[in-house]
């Protein structure tokens, strides 16, 4: 494990009512820092050291909470089950709202990378009491990309399609060489393949190399592809908002950038909507760490 400067590790076990009524799971979360709560989420395929660029300038100014996503890390991997809510957005981010409860914080920041930007989506949803500020890196809102798929977006995101695949196909595929299939997702969605830190890579590596973690992140798409649209039509449909000032960040060298109008999709879909590109590819925190920190700490403090 990466441990961050200043930070102290956490393995605390939140409710999981999705899975039985007296269910927990554990989360894996690093905390440093002082002031205002921020919660940082990251993405596939990596873990929360993925913020290792970007968290300790965070926590200058800030209580920092950077925490493994349900499947990733060194959380819990529950089997995913038949209809994939174990994966589902609301799941993860009703992990995520324990922890921070658990820790003492009833309303924070939160901060998603890719999938990390799906759960913190969720979050300003199903709990927008909680919620002060939010913000999405490289991504638009899950809907709007299965309502939009064309040839680039099948080429370029293959994976939201071999992943969600029902059986253990995908599993025994990635299962084979989990390593050479995490090198070459960040290779390939980075616009410079040695931004990332070796360090960080082998961590990522050691955390999605069970068969458990291949699962998990595999349920994680699937869960997209079904009951996670399920519960966004729902939204969609209620006219439910993110009401929480939300920054968008993405990288001018990536597909969401070139494929979407990132500011007008999220304006479709959240009341106070800001962001700019940033000269990167998809992973921001690792390819662009200053220009992120800078964007985030100028958005954290309400500017």
């Amino acid at each position: 494990m990466i441990e961050l400067p200043g930070f102290t590790v956490h393995d605390v076990d939140v409710p999981a009512p999705d899975l039985e009524p007296d269910a927990t799971v554990r989360v894996r979360a690093q905390v440093g820092g002082s002031g205002p709560p921020v919660l940082l989420l990251h993405g596939y395929p990596q873990t929360h050291a993925m913020w290792h660029r970007v968290a300790p300038a965070l926590a200058e100014h800030h209580t920092v909470v950077a925490a493994d996503l349900r499947g990733y890390g060194d959380s819990a991997k529950p089997p995913g089950g038949g209809d994939h809510a174990a994966y589902s957005k609301r799941a993860m981010a009703a992990d995520q709202a324990g922890l921070m409860a658990a820790l003492g914080h009833e309303r924070f920041a939160v901060v998603g990378h890719d999938r990390g930007a799906r759960v913190a989506h969720r979050l300003c949803l199903d709990h927008p009491a909680r919620v002060t500020r939010a913000a999405v890196l490289d991504v638009v809102p899950t809907r709007h990309v299965f309502g939009h798929v064309d040839r680039a977006l099948a080429q370029t995101y293959e994976h939201w399609f071999f992943l969600s695949q029902e059986g253990d196909l995908p599993e025994r595929m990635i299962g084979a060489d989990p390593a050479l299939y995490l090198r070459t997702k960040l290779g390939r969605w980075s616009a410079d393949p040695d931004a990332f830190g070796e360090r960080a890579v082998e961590e990522y590596v050691r955390c999605f190399s069970s068969p458990e973690a291949v699962h998990a992140t595999c349920e994680d798409y699937r869960a997209a592809a079904t009951i996670d649209l399920e519960h966004d039509e729902v939204d969609a449909l209620a006219g439910h908002r993110v009401t929480a000032p939300l920054l968008a960040l993405w990288g001018a060298r990536g597909f969401v950038g070139s494929a979407y109008d990132v500011l007008g999709v999220w304006r479709a879909y959240a009341d106070d909507v800001q962001g700019e590109a940033l000269d990167c590819g998809h992973f921001l925190p690792e390819e662009a760490p200053g220009a992120t920190t800078a964007a985030l700490l100028g958005f954290l403090a309400g500017r």
